[in-house]
């Protein structure tokens, strides 16, 4: 039945169904739009499926079927050189894995305990997960990019009492003593532990272990495995605000799994499903939400995962020697290789560019039409494309972006040249990650984030001091979600809950648009908004998504307030555009220089007014004084979050004075 679905959407290309009618505005509510799911759920969302009631099970059932699959690889190092995958099968994790769990018992540790695990993602960081969740610890991921000020902070406030981490973190964890003692334990490397380092921990009362030595604690002992409900709390995910201390995110067994089932769906019907075969590279922290559950829904149709090594330069060397068939990726990453294809092209020879803008045309003129990527230009696809595709490792059949939104002219491009599905998607911690995102094939869903998953009801609520109005004509508000999917709250934040989750309605503070064929598209930001001094709203991030659309930049934060009548903005300039522009204009100083120039400046300003004009902006919107920073935003600075959205106050404190210069030199009276 669903291929008749499918083809009677095609015709409609509607993907929603109407589930709750529209909302007047209430004395204390605003008006709310529509509820409306994915038309893949019209007979009903999946039903649970029998046996899997936490995510131990979702591991347990893959070994009986799948004992000798490959499930997690790591390269292998041969004579100091990194060489091929060295897999591990399923039975062979899961016996790893009730060593971990015979041990964490023989330390004391049971149910309900929080275990923190640290580290870049790693088989050992998998197996300790699944240890957890075998035995009914709650796992806490203490992440990577957040510094030892926000470790200390989750070990306190989450009460880890003993933590997993890999051998290169132990001594940031060493710099939450003392006050992280108070509940902290028992350490346990992946890797070694040095002599210094046992006798700081041992100075402290707590006890540290090496790999190997921690596997030998529990090896004569054997403990029964508690049952499991849906309901538990299996994992509480930090997540970095962009204000304030981060929120612990309590998800249980039901969301993980209930999610599970709606991506089975999703894929199914769109003839995507995976399959034994699929392979996943992982480098998304597993610490987010994201990962975590791409990882969970591979394991679940034993498929096969293989690590990094770490470092972001070597990615496209780790993607070659693994070939995945699924690619999961942050604009950032996209956005890397979007620029590093283009640069290939325009400096190979006027032949080959000439050929490549013409495949790239021909291709995407059939895939206006109706056709499907595969069936766009087969022969230009072996022809001209196959060397990106080889690029990625040859294997990839879908990329999906998620965590911030994908800029259009990327998407496109990459949706041309990769031979492979591109599916922007869109969550929250508090969503259990994939709320919506786009179908195959689907050409007008670009730019957006599709429909809603099968298995999340969504509306929209009106914003009325945004001007947004959920029952217009083109319906705009809060994206708000209802579903098994969602959270159980955030931990001892009983007032931050009841903030956002209103008649089993979680507020996202994101704003959207449906569009006509069922897709949500973001548009704002609901906290990201201000009054200029002549009393006219800004919403930022919408203006921020325009201006990011300038070729010659990178990125851009743009500022102002309720003081000043006009906007400022800090932009990292892209350096080849810049350089090519100052070659162009006879300037020859270096890029750090150049950034400094005023006639730089004034280019990169007339770059952002012509977008401007172009997207028909009001006057206030335009951009009036820009600092160009050669170094992009960045977290060493605490400028942004792990996953790229700025963190406005932190921004504003360490630009205060580029701001104020910019405001005192744009106020001077013209003379």
């Amino acid at each position: 039945s669903y291929i008749t679905d499918t083809a009677m959407a095609a015709e409609q290309k509607r993907f929603i169904i109407e589930v709750e009618k529209a909302k007047e505005a209430t004395e204390d509510r605003p008006s709310r739009g529509p509820a409306y799911r994915s038309i893949f759920a019209k007979d009903g969302f999946p039903a649970p499926i029998q046996g899997l009631d936490c995510c131990w099970d979702v591991f347990r059932l893959s070994v009986e079927k799948y004992p000798n699959n490959p499930m997690l690889g790591t390269r292998e190092i041969v004579d100091g050189k990194h060489g091929k995958y060295k897999w591990q099968t399923y039975k062979e994790v899961y016996d790893m894995v009730i060593k971990v769990g015979n041990s964490i018992r023989s330390c004391g540790y049971g149910e309900g305990v929080k275990c923190g695990i640290y580290g870049a993602n790693s088989a050992e960081w998998i197996m300790s997960m699944e240890a957890c969740n075998a035995h009914g610890l709650l796992c806490v991921p203490l992440y990577d990019t957040l510094g030892s000020g926000a470790i200390e902070f989750i070990i306190s406030h989450a009460e880890v009492s003993i933590a997993f981490a890999e051998e290169k973190k132990i001594p940031e964890l060493l710099k939450t003593f003392p006050n992280a003692t108070k509940y902290l334990k028992t350490i346990v490397s992946f890797g070694k532990v040095t002599p210094e380092q046992k006798q700081e921990v041992e100075k402290f009362g707590l006890a540290i272990y090496s790999w190997t030595e921690f596997l030998q604690l529990g090896e004569s002992q054997s403990f029964d495995l508690p049952t499991k409900k849906r309901s538990d709390i299996c994992t509480i995910m930090y997540t970095s605000g962009t204000t304030g201390d981060p929120k612990g995110v309590l998800i249980s067994n039901e969301s993980i799994i209930t999610l599970l089932a709606g991506v089975k769906r999703l894929l199914e019907s769109v003839n995507e499903k995976l399959v034994v075969k699929d392979v996943y590279l992982s480098y998304l922290p597993l610490a987010h939400i994201f990962d975590r559950v791409i990882e969970e829904t591979f394991i679940w149709h034993g498929a096969s995962i293989g690590f990094w090594r770490g470092d972001v330069k070597l990615l496209i060397e780790d993607l070659g020697e693994l070939k995945p068939t699924i690619f999961c990726a942050v604009p950032r990453v996209l956005d890397r290789v979007y620029t590093g294809l283009t640069q290939k092209i325009s400096s190979g020879g006027f032949l080959k560019k000439t050929l490549f803008n013409f495949a790239f045309s021909y291709k995407l003129n059939n895939m206006k039409k109706g056709h499907k990527h595969s069936a766009a230009s087969p022969l230009l696809d072996k022809v001209v494309f196959d060397k990106v595709k080889q690029g990625l490792g040859g294997h990839v059949r879908l990329i999906l972006s998620g965590a911030a939104p994908l800029s259009m002219h990327v998407e496109n491009y990459l949706r041309v040249v990769t031979c492979s599905h591109v599916l922007q998607g869109y969550g929250l911690t508090e969503t259990c990650a994939g709320t919506f995102v786009s179908l195959p094939n689907e050409l007008d869903m670009l730019g957006t984030v599709g429909p809603p998953v099968p298995n999340v009801d969504a509306c929209l609520e009106s914003v009325p001091e945004m001007g947004y109005d959920a029952l217009a004509s083109t319906p705009r508000g809060e994206i708000c979600v209802k579903g098994d999917t969602l959270f159980s709250g955030y931990y001892k934040r009983e007032d931050l809950t009841k903030e956002v989750l209103v008649d089993g309605w979680f507020h996202t503070g994101d704003i959207g648009e449906w569009q006509p064929n069922g897709s949500m598209k973001i548009i704002d930001r609901k906290k990201n908004i201000f009054k200029l001094s002549q009393g006219e709203y800004v919403a930022v991030e919408n203006l921020e998504n325009i201006f990011s659309q300038v070729p010659s930049i990178e990125s851009i934060w743009v500022y102002g307030n309720s003081f000043e009548a006009f906007l400022v903005a800090v932009v990292t300039p892209s350096k080849q555009a810049l350089e090519h522009w100052a070659e162009e204009n006879g300037i020859s100083m270096d890029f750090n220089s150049l950034c400094e120039d005023s006639r730089a400046k004034t280019y990169i300003l007339e770059e952002l007014s012509k977008i401007g004009k172009e997207k028909k902006l009001k006057g206030f919107e335009f951009i009036k004084a820009v600092h160009l920073d050669p170094v992009p935003l960045d977290m060493e600075r605490d400028l942004i979050t792990p996953t790229y959205k700025k963190k406005r106050p932190q921004l504003l404190k360490y630009y205060q004075n580029v701001i104020d210069n910019m405001y005192k030199s744009g106020n001077k009276p013209r003379a």
